[in-house]
C-alpha cells in the first residue's frame, strides 16, 4: 500500500445513477456490481489477473505455519511502505528467513542480523521474528484452529498489528473479510455505504465473488487510478461508459 497523502477535504462525491432501477442518491446494488465488474476488467487488463487468482485460492484450510508467517511479514512490512518497495526486497527477506520456515528460523542464531540486512526496521523485523516463534509453537494445526475459532483474537494480538493490518492479514489468509484501508474506506464513503465490509459484502452476495476478491479488485483499481484521482474529479468506481478515464 502506498502512503500518498489524502486529497484536500471536501464533501464526499456521489456516484452517479445509472438511470435504471436506482432511485436514491447512492448507487443501488446492481449499479455497484456493474461498476465493480468494469473495475475488475480494468485490473485484469492492467496485468493483475494473477493477483485475483491468488486471492481466489486463499483459504484457512490451506494455511500452513510458513504461509502464516509469510503473509504476516508481508502485511507488517507493507504498513506505511510502498508496495513496490516491499515487493522488490521481499525475495531477499524470504532467503534470510529460510523461506519462512519457523523451525529453521528458531535454529538460526544469526537470523535477526540477516533479516535486518534486507529491511533496516528493527521493530518490524522483531515483530516478524516474534510471529515466527508463535508459528513454530502453534504449528499448522494450531494456527488453523485459532483462525477458525476466532481469527480476530489471534491476529489482533500479534505484534505490529492494528485494526486495519490485522484484517489485511486475515484477508490474505482466506478469512472472508475486507480490510479498512484508506482506499476502500473512501470508496465505501462515496458509494454511501457504512464501511468497506458493507460495500464488499453487498457486491460479493450479489455476484458470488469471495469478499477478499472484491476487496483486492477494488483496492488494486484504486491504486492504479490514484495518480489521476483528485477530490474534484474522482468519485470512486468507474463510470459505466465504453471508455473509462
Amino acid at each position: 500500500m502506498t502512503s500518498r497523502s489524502a486529497p484536500a477535504a471536501r464533501g464526499p462525491a456521489r456516484l452517479p445513477r445509472s438511470g435504471s432501477s436506482c432511485r436514491s442518491a447512492e448507487p443501488c446494488t446492481e449499479e455497484l456490481v456493474r461498476r465493480y465488474l468494469t473495475a475488475k476488467r480494468i485490473v485484469i487488463d492492467a496485468g493483475y489477473a494473477a493477483e485475483i487468482v491468488w486471492q481466489t485460492g486463499t483459504s484457512i484450510s490451506k494455511v500452513t505455519s510458513r504461509t502464516f508467517l509469510r503473509e504476516a511479514a508481508w502485511v507488517i512490512l507493507s504498513a506505511g511502505m510502498r508496495e513496490s518497495v516491499v515487493r522488490d526486497r521481499f525475495p531477499a527477506l524470504t532467503a534470510a528467513l529460510h523461506n519462512f520456515d519457523p523451525a529453521a528460523i528458531a535454529r538460526d542464531p544469526d537470523v535477526r542480523v540477516a533479516a535486518l540486512g534486507t529491511f533496516r526496521h528493527e521493530r518490524k523485523i522483531d515483530a516478524i521474528l516474534a510471529i515466527a516463534a508463535l508459528a513454530h509453537r502453534l504449528g499448522t494445526r494450531g494456527i488453523r484452529r485459532a483462525l477458525v475459532n476466532d481469527s480476530d483474537r489471534l491476529l489482533r494480538h500479534l505484534p505490529y498489528m492494528g485494526p486495519a493490518t490485522s484484517r489485511h492479514l486475515a484477508k490474505n489468509l482466506g478469512v472472508p473479510v475486507a480490510k479498512p484501508d484508506r482506499h476502500l474506506v473512501r470508496l465505501a464513503d462515496v458509494a454511501g455505504r457504512a464501511d468497506p465490509d458493507h460495500l464488499c459484502v453487498e457486491i460479493a452476495r450479489w455476484l458470488g465473488d469471495p469478499i477478499p476478491v472484491v476487496d483486492i479488485v477494488l483496492w488494486r483499481w484504486a491504486t492504479l487510478h490514484q495518480g489521476r484521482c483528485t477530490a474534484q474529479s474522482c468519485d470512486g468506481l468507474p463510470h459505466l461508459s465504453p471508455t473509462v478515464r
